[in-house]
C-alpha cells in the first residue's frame, strides 16, 4: 500500500502532493514501482495535527480519486474518517477505506456499511491532536486487540461482511515507543483472530528514537520494521518507499518459500 496524502501538514510529504497533477503522477510512480493499492488521505493524522472540515477534505480527496481510477489500474484507498467523504469516494471508485478511527465518528458505521467497500478498523489512543501526549495502558497488546476485535464484531453487526475487514494496531497513535514494539512482536497474536493485517511503521518517529535519524533518513528503518512486519504476519504494508519496500518483500518470500526438491 503506497501512502498518497494529499494534505499540506502531513509528517513525512506534507505538500508534495497536494494537486490533482502531482498527486497522480506519484500515484503513477508507486504502482510503476509495485504498488497493489494507494491509500489517498486528505486529513493529515500526524500527532498534533488539527481536523479540517468535511467541505475540505471532499476538495482534497475526491478530484484525486476520480483522476487515478481513471489513468491507473490499481485499487484505490481512502484514508478518512469521514462519512461523506466514505460516500463520496465510493461514488468516485475507490475500492477500500482505511480509517484510524475504527468507524467511531457518528455515521461512519452506517456510512462505511452503505458502500459495501472493505475496511481498515484501526486502533488510535485519543485524538491526532493530544494522542503522543503520555499514552497509558495496562496492557498495550491486550487493550488493542481487544478494542480491534469489539470494532470488527461492531461492524459485522452493521452488515459488514467479515472477509471484507483489516485491522490495524496502529503503530504510532497514541503509543510509546515501549507500546509500538510490543506491538509488534505481538503482530502475529493478532493476525491468529483470521482478520488480514494492516501494518503502517514507515518513516515513523519510533524510527527516530531507536535510530536518532530524521524522517527523511529513516529508510532503513522502515524496511527493517516492513519486514518483520511481514514475518509477523502483516498482509497489508503501508509504505512511502514502495520500489524499496517491494524489493525486501520479494525476498523474503523467495527465503520463505522452499523449493521443491530435484529428482
Amino acid at each position: 500500500m503506497g501512502v498518497l496524502n494529499v494534505t499540506p501538514d502531513s509528517f513525512s510529504d506534507g505538500g508534495r502532493h497536494d494537486d490533482r497533477r502531482r498527486a497522480l503522477a506519484h500515484a503513477k510512480r508507486m504502482v510503476d514501482e509495485g504498488a497493489d493499492i494507494i491509500d489517498v488521505g486528505g486529513e493529515s493524522t500526524r500527532p498534533g495535527a488539527a481536523p479540517v472540515s468535511e467541505a475540505e477534505e471532499l476538495d482534497r480527496v475526491i478530484p484525486v480519486v476520480e483522476a487515478i481510477t481513471r489513468e491507473l489500474s490499481v485499487m484505490v484507498s481512502v484514508d478518512t474518517s469521514t462519512p461523506v467523504v466514505m460516500r463520496e469516494a465510493a461514488k468516485a471508485g475507490a475500492g477500500m477505506l482505511n480509517d484510524v478511527r475504527a468507524l467511531g465518528r457518528p455515521g461512519a458505521l452506517e456510512a462505511a456499511a452503505e458502500t459495501g467497500l472493505p475496511v481498515c478498523l484501526m486502533h488510535m489512543q485519543g485524538e491526532p491532536g493530544t494522542m503522543q501526549a503520555e499514552p497509558q495502558y495496562g496492557d498495550v497488546v491486550a487493550e488493542v486487540k481487544a478494542f480491534l476485535l469489539e470494532r470488527a464484531r461492531v461492524a459485522e453487526a452493521a452488515g459488514m461482511a467479515r472477509e471484507n475487514l483489516l485491522l490495524d494496531p496502529g503503530f504510532g497513535f497514541g503509543k510509546t515507543l515501549d507500546h509500538n514494539l510490543a506491538l509488534l512482536r505481538a503482530l502475529p497474536r493478532l493476525a491468529a483472530h483470521g482478520y488480514p493485517i494492516l501494518a503502517g511503521l514507515s518513516r515513523k518517529s519510533m524510527l527516530g528514537l531507536v535510530t536518532g535519524r530524521e524522517v527523511a533518513d529513516r529508510l532503513a528503518g522502515s524496511l527493517a520494521l516492513a519486514m518483520l512486519a511481514a514475518q509477523g504476519g502483516a498482509a497489508v504494508i503501508r509504505v512511502h518507499d514502495v520500489a524499496e519496500t517491494r524489493d525486501i518483500l520479494k525476498v523474503l518470500s523467495a527465503v520463505s518459500h522452499e523449493a521443491p526438491a530435484k529428482e
